[in-house]
């Protein structure tokens, strides 16, 4: 048994819901996005993993993006905030996340 093969499913399965509650918070540009996700070993992802994922959430229009400059002469950051439609899935999410929680807890007989 690998138990980072099951870590990584974890993370496959959780990675956009992590996404669009941080978003939902404020808006975030991709960057601040992974260093924020740095921030807990199980859901860490790298680039080649989160582009595409914020690209397919603007696609099915749950994120828009606008361009915002940057200070001190960096360039400009795409920054994703979370549409009407987003926040529906959001709480969609949300709900079977709370079920999936409660299922776990009964399991485990707690």
């Amino acid at each position: 048994m690998n138990i980072e093969d099951w870590k990584s499913q974890i993370r496959r399965g959780t990675l956009e819901y992590c996404i669009l509650l941080m978003i939902h918070q404020k808006p975030h540009y991709g960057y601040e996005i992974l260093q924020k996700l740095d921030e807990y070993p199980i859901i860490t992802a790298k680039e080649s993993t989160i582009y595409p994922l914020l690209r397919r959430l603007l696609k099915e229009e749950y994120l828009t993006s606008s361009w915002q400059e940057s200070a001190e002469g960096l360039p400009p950051r795409k920054y994703y905030a979370i549409t009407p439609k987003g926040e529906m899935y959001l709480d969609a999410m949300s709900c079977e996340w709370n079920h999936l929680l409660h299922a776990i807890s009964d399991l485990k007989g707690e």
